[in-house]
């Protein structure tokens, strides 16, 4: 065996936080050990998964448990397991290497606003549980060696930036972390961590639920009146979802969550629920109060652990949780699947799609509970998950009217957020579709000459600026009513009267932008403003088209039509320039009015520089 003694330094992202839980002040420190523990959990939880299919495996996967060791002299804490262990690149990648997008921004973030505590923060983002040990010691050592493998290594860091990995020796598979701990001193809050009782306490406050045997030495009184060292399990090992929820304090809860979401965080709900007949099932989800960094990335984790008949089947079940309920975290525990079920069989499993719809089912009540009765809370839920939960109205899986009267909307009505039905609830007698405009953002939608004269008549418009809204509102009605895009050409007829008043101006306007648009009509819609770019009802939206670019898509062009305000100043002044012949002069105009209904809606022009050439062009004149 190789001894020699190999020293790393950590990455950059890594060293950072490193230093964050080096230099924690956060005053309950004994999260480290909830966080070890949940570590050798989901190592134990690895191997029982891995074994299902590598019969190899199984003999490693027989008696699992962790084990807690004090050594009261050395001031030494060890939290050992016999799960799957890691081999030398996991280590490298595990402990000195936090490569996850997102995460230089997300310490920068921090740094900057200094809000809450660093260490509990940072486990929540990014699992990081482990360094969480620093907080307590001035020296970890790692033992340990992955179940298949007969090498195993030792790693070893003070946490100044380095770390060292040797070659070790360990009889069976699994882990040894070990904590050569700092000094007590229970005013800062570190207490004495080689306490037994102190441990103890730590183990049934966090860990109690915890579905694998904790064990530890403890003194027992002997007969002759002397005491002997007898193994002891800390934890009850209940599951915490087969329990009547009247038997489960808040508290209970609480570090339930923790321990399932690795988040410092109270949930914001909790949804028990426990099913009987055709389809058996316990189950305790929550929902988060902050939305994760990689709530939008591919591999972001789902957050739903799936168990049979109390055994551990697999972490990230997304099969049994809708993709725009991926918020939720929890736990399901069937009755009626088998215990050797693959990711394979879970997609066509009937007992899963009735698991799927039921979770649903529950988180979506409880989502319309807390509407009704909570508008705050709800409203802190939406502002971290609505965009995602918006994703049901196209995928909602037969749950689509549910997920509408969930969602809110900005609107014109005020800066408060509505939802469909109290849309409908305020509309005037005489309104009788439901309007919305979609676009990059609420402010620049709140302006849109597309609604003047809606909201000279009182009438209500929704400003979608969501990119899913673009693909939900395609032929979509709400209690019978049909929403209508304002951004669309409308179906009244145009005013032959005002356009006779302008000569022919509309058709030279036409002419000289002929590259650009398609056609130019008399607006109904204008009151303010000069001119307004709409769509044929099948046109693709620029919003659509700015997102489809954005996803590398081809997109073709579309011309649009150009809709002008026959009262507007502007169009008065150019219809007397072109009835005294001054043609060259107007064509500036024509482009600077276009250009102008661009920008209006948010929009890029195509020749910015053209633009501004253009536009001096008409000051000139103006200023003339």
């Amino acid at each position: 065996m190789s001894t020699v003694k190999e020293t790393h330094s950590f990455e950059t992202e890594a060293k950072q936080i490193l230093d964050m839980m080096i230099y924690s002040v956060y005053s309950n420190k004994d999260i480290f050990l909830r966080e070890l523990i949940s570590n050798a959990s989901d190592a134990l939880d690895k191997l029982h998964l891995e074994s299902l299919t590598d019969h190899g495996l199984s003999e490693y996967a027989k008696d699992p448990f962790i084990r807690i060791v004090r050594d009261e002299q050395d001031r030494n804490l060890s939290v050992s397991d016999n799960g799957i262990g890691m081999d030398k690149d996991e280590i490298v990648s595990y402990i000195g290497t936090i490569a996850k997008s997102g995460t230089k921004e997300f310490l920068d973030r921090l740094k900057e606003k200094r809000e809450g505590d660093a260490a509990e923060m940072l486990i929540g983002q990014f699992g990081v549980g482990f360094y969480s040990a620093f907080m307590v010691a001035d020296r970890v050592t790692l033992l340990t060696r992955k179940a298949g493998s007969e090498k195993a290594w030792r790693w070893e860091s003070s946490g100044d930036g380095t770390y060292t990995l040797e070659e070790a020796d360990r009889p069976i598979p699994g882990t040894t972390v070990t904590l050569h701990l700092k000094e007590s001193d229970p005013e800062n809050g570190m207490k004495d961590y080689t306490s037994e009782w102190v441990i103890r306490e730590i183990v049934r406050t966090y860990s109690d639920f915890v579905s694998y045997p904790i064990k530890m030495q403890v003194e027992k009184p002997k007969d002759d009146n002397g005491k002997v060292l007898e193994d002891e399990t800390l934890n009850s090992m209940k599951a915490l979802w087969m329990r009547q929820e009247d038997e489960v304090t808040d508290e209970e809860y609480r570090q339930f969550y923790r321990h399932v979401a690795h988040d410092w965080q109270d949930p914001l709900a909790r949804i028990v629920f426990s099913t009987e007949g055709v389809n058996e099932m316990h189950g305790i989800l929550f929902i988060p109060p902050k939305a994760p960094y990689d709530m939008f990335m591919r591999e972001g984790r789902k957050g739903i652990d799936l168990y049979v008949k109390r055994v551990f089947i697999m972490d990230d079940c997304d099969e049994i949780l809708p993709g725009y309920l991926r918020f939720v975290k929890g736990v399901v525990d069937s009755e009626d699947l088998s215990l050797n079920i693959s990711r394979e069989i879970l997609q066509q499993d009937r007992q899963v799609r009735l698991i799927r719809k039921s979770v649903a089912r529950k988180t979506l009540q409880t989502l319309k509970k807390m509407l009704k009765e909570d508008r705050e809370k709800y409203l802190k839920f939406w502002d971290e998950f609505g965009v995602v939960l918006k994703e049901g109205l196209i995928q909602g899986e037969g749950e689509e009217e549910t997920v509408k009267k969930l969602c809110l909307f900005s609107s014109t009505d005020s800066e408060r957020l509505t939802t469909l039905d109290e849309y409908v609830d305020r509309m005037p007698e005489g309104q009788d579709v439901i309007h919305y405009i979609t676009g990059p953002s609420v402010e620049v939608l709140r302006k849109s000459p597309h609604i003047e004269s809606l909201l000279e008549r009182g009438e209500e418009v929704l400003l979608l600026a969501d990119p899913v809204d673009e693909m939900w509102v395609q032929g979509a009605s709400f209690r019978d009513k049909e929403l209508r895009s304002v951004a669309k050409i409308a179906v009244d007829e145009e005013n032959d009267e005002a356009r006779k008043d302008l000569g022919g101006l509309l058709d030279f306007i036409k002419d000289s932008l002929k590259e650009e648009i398609k056609d130019v009509r008399v607006s109904s819609r204008l009151t303010s403003s000069p001119a307004c770019l709409v769509g044929d009802e099948d046109d693709i939206t620029p919003q659509m088209e700015r997102i489809m670019k954005a996803m590398g898509q081809e997109v073709p062009d579309v011309k649009r039509v150009l809709e002008i305000n026959p009262g507007h100043r502007v169009l008065k002044s150019m219809a007397s320039m072109l009835e005294k012949g001054d043609e060259e002069s107007l064509r500036p105009f024509c482009s600077v009015l276009y250009g102008q209904a661009v920008l209006a809606e948010g929009g890029t022009l195509k020749d910015p520089a053209e633009f501004g050439r253009q536009l001096s062009v008409v000051m000139e004149k103006a200023l003339k």
